[in-house]
């Protein structure tokens, strides 16, 4: 089914956040809200106004506000004919909704599909009183907030739902949105907010049962044990306490189930302190200092680091040896730890065949909503299950039928992967046609060359793929060794193509290794530093210019060395989520391997077809992107900043991104030529002498440091090849100046300063 335009009826958080996200993947969307009395569309402006000036983000591109069209309920319901998915995102209330739905079946075609966005009533409480014809093509799409970032799409279908309208608004959400679809039950919560609710509030209750503190508590609950660095109570900041207040109502009226939270919490509320949209929650910032919350007192005091035994010596240790050996902390933290598993793991497994169809949707459903590394079922085989068991009993808890029929684990892997049904039988978990998953790969025996920081791997139809390993996909000279390897392996055994990516959810690549780099230039070994430099430029350049297609499948973090990868790349296909920069400046460098000779390039490529165009508007654009390490907030500012090509492609779901690149590297195989050689004039001194000009200005204005000024004037010597008259360069004339340029850079004492700061702190150095 084609969706040519999408309805989204309330324009609060959700739905104007719907209608961006919608929009952002260049399908018209028409947005209503309540009639104002002076204004007829004021809600709806309003509500789209404060979603453009959201952080982060809420559209991928700001121009792509254009797609989304504003009216009223009043007036303009019939525009809704016009869509063929409408979603209803109002007040989270049985009876507005029913009488909107009412509405909606008067102007609607009989095709065209609603869908509500309600966080946790029952799908079938909200039909009551619409004919079965309304039914069929009903269903609740939960989208998380915020739905641009967070990658759930649950779909609660009831049983008078036509499969195909499932099927549709799946694909959708898939292919279009780029979410992570799950299928739920029709039952309070869903999947994902009842199980993280339920957590939510054990972890607050367990917290002033053993006299914890908030800090604490999220040091224990965040990236430690694999959730987000916003653990427990900087979550619920984010989300609003109003919000997991309602939900926690609701859930509790419907279920019959305890989930009060404490008192002090619905105190908080009451003085309305909301969490991140109040300016105060759990957490408090009062210009750069954050406070967090004293729960016994009700004041707030500066955020702590706190020094837990046994914690220290954890970081960096594989996931479920962390989680073990959180369990087994000493005193009150393993205490507390050890019951808020217990009682969560227990719930998990009584639950799970009420609120969802199989075991890896629940998993899918935490990961893909709450940002977890692992689910639950994964993380309890990941700690072992005797433990699991034995943690049940020591908490007096009964051990739940699933995990009795668990034997040694819920999932077994051996070539394919299958997992424990709510039968009792085993199934194979299937990866979705048009995905390609790299760990299926790996099980199978596609491995053709790997090493700790690198592995090369068949993708099938011949094609190879570079899967970067190292931490955040850092290079090194082992990574261009091997990507080296890689291009030889293609060439020799004349396969297709090559693709470059990876799926590591932190970063495509973070760029090169500064550690090593720093340890050269203070022992002052500049022919190593300068050998590895002409090998990452050979291998770069390499890449370029290989009798096949290279694509690469860039996506999150994608600086310096990443992002020159992906710039010399024949294809990019990029996530949409894509922060890509050359950000070497921010480091005290400039980008020597290919990116500043690229953009001079590639900029003044792009001004050929313009008859009198300045020459020197093609260095100025290289660089201010490289002088200011301009990074961008999506693939689509990506290609506005000329960083993607026309002709590179955006994947809105990362799930599909490797399979897309694939697709493309045997798009182009058949009959492919590599680019021709390129040669360009340099404009010399002339074009060196207004870059100074700008650099100084700003230096006098207090804009920018002394050493600022060097690091400008290097990248301006450059992009200008040199200062003498303007002469023909070629490719390999400019990387030469870009070596030599960061190896002056290198050996200064404020560039190791910056660099070294970076590495300690992870903020950039303006000194």
């Amino acid at each position: 089914m084609r969706f040519r335009k999408i309805g989204v009826v309330g324009a609060g958080t959700m739905g104007s956040g719907i209608a961006a996200l919608s929009a952002s993947a260049g399908v018209p969307v028409v947005l209503l809200d309540v009639p104002g009395e002076d204004e007829p569309n004021r809600s709806a402006r309003q509500g789209l106004e404060r979603t453009m000036k959201a952080k982060p983000a809420a559209f991928m591109d700001p121009a792509r506000v254009a797609f989304v069209e504003l009216g009223n309920i009043r007036d303009d319901l019939a525009r809704l004919a016009e869509c063929d998915w409408v979603v209803e995102a109002i007040i989270e209330r049985p009876e507005p909704k029913r009488e909107l739905y009412r509405r909606l079946e008067e102007v609607l075609p009989a095709d065209t599909i609603v869908t509500t966005n309600t966080s946790g009533i029952p799908i079938g409480v909200l039909l009551e009183g619409r004919p079965q014809s309304f039914r069929r093509r009903f269903l609740g799409t939960h989208f998380f907030n915020p739905p641009r970032y967070l990658h759930l799409l649950e779909l609660i279908p009831t049983s008078g739902t036509d499969p195909g309208v499932v099927e549709a608004i799946s694909e959708l959400g898939d292919r279009v949105l780029g979410k992570g679809v799950v299928v739920a039950k029709d039952v309070p919560g869903f999947i994902a907010n009842r199980l993280g609710v339920f957590a939510s509030v054990q972890t607050m209750r367990l917290m002033e049962e053993h006299g914890l503190t908030i800090d604490e508590v999220d040091l224990l609950n965040g990236s430690l044990v694999g959730r987000p660095k916003s653990a427990t109570f900087r979550t619920a900041d984010l989300s609003g306490l109003d919000v997991l207040r309602d939900v926690r109502f609701s859930l509790s009226a419907a279920t019959g189930e305890d989930f009060a939270m404490p008192t002090w919490v619905d105190e908080l509320v009451e003085r309305g302190d909301l969490g991140t949209k109040s300016g105060a929650g759990f957490y408090r910032k009062e210009g750069k200092q954050i406070l967090t919350l004293d729960w016994r007192t009700g004041g707030y005091h500066p955020q702590e680091s706190p020094e837990i035994p046994g914690v220290a010596a954890l970081r960096g240790r594989p996931l479920a040896e962390r989680v073990r050996s959180v369990l087994e902390l000493p005193g009150k933290y393993g205490e507390f730890t050890r019951a808020v598993y217990a009682r969560t793991w227990h719930y998990t497994l009584d639950k799970a065949p009420e609120l969802a169809y199989d075991l890896p949707s629940v998993d899918r459903a935490l990961e893909w909503g709450y940002g977890f590394e692992l689910g639950p079922f994964k993380q309890m085989d990941a700690v072992g299950l005797d433990l699991v068991r034995r943690n049940l009993a020591d908490q007096g808890l009964e051990t739940p039928d699933l995990l009795r029929s668990a034997g040694a684990g819920f999932y077994r892997t051996n070539g394919v992967t299958r997992y424990l049904t709510f039968g009792g039988e085993e199934a194979t978990l299937s990866v979705a046609p048009g995905k390609l998953s790299l760990g299926s790969i790996r099980r199978g025996g596609g491995v053709i060359d790997e090493s700790d920081e690198a592995a090369i791997l068949d993708l099938g139809d011949g094609v190879v793929i570079f899967e970067f390993r190292s931490k955040m996909g850092t290079l090194g000279a082992g990574v261009m060794k091997l990507l080296a390897r890689s291009m030889d392996l293609v060439e020799r055994e004349n396969r297709p193509g090559l693709v470059v990516g990876h799926e590591d959810p932190r970063a495509f690549s973070a760029g090169a290794n500064l550690v090593s780099m720093l340890e050269s230039a203070r022992g002052q070994r500049w022919d190593e530093v300068g050998d590895v430099l002409r090998q990452f430029q050979q291998t770069i350049l390499r890449i370029r210019r290989a009798p096949f297609p290279v694509v690469a499948a860039p996506f999150g973090l994608t600086l310096g060395g990443g992002a020159e990868i992906a710039l010399y790349s024949d294809r990019v296909q990029a996530h949409a989520e894509l922060s890509m920069g050359l950000a070497e400046t921010g480091v005290g460098l400039l980008p020597a391997g290919g990116g500043t000779t690229e953009l001079v390039f590639r900029f003044t490529e792009n001004l050929a077809p313009y008859d009198g165009a300045d020459p020197f508007e093609a260095v100025r654009r290289a660089f201010g992107l490289i002088a200011m390490a301009q990074t961008s907030g999506s693939a689509l500012e990506a290609r506005n900043m000329g960083l993607l090509r026309a002709s590179d492609r955006i994947t809105m779901n990362r799930d599909r991104l490797i399979a897309d690149a694939k697709a493309r590297v045997l798009d182009l195989a058949p009959g492919y030529t590599p680019p021709l050689p390129r040669s360009l004039e340099a404009l010399g001194k002339k074009a060196l002498g207004n870059l100074h000009y700008g650099i100084r200005a700003m230096r006098e204005a207090g804009q920018i440091t002394d050493h600022e000024v060097t690091i400008g004037d290097e990248v301006a010597y450059v992009l200008c090849g040199g200062d003498g008259s303007p002469r023909q360069v070629s490719e390999q004339d400019l990387l030469d100046l870009e070596r030599e340029a960061f190896l002056s850079l290198l050996g200064t004492e404020k560039t190791q300063e910056r660099i070294a700061h970076t590495l300690e702190t992870g903020k950039p150095l303006r000194n």
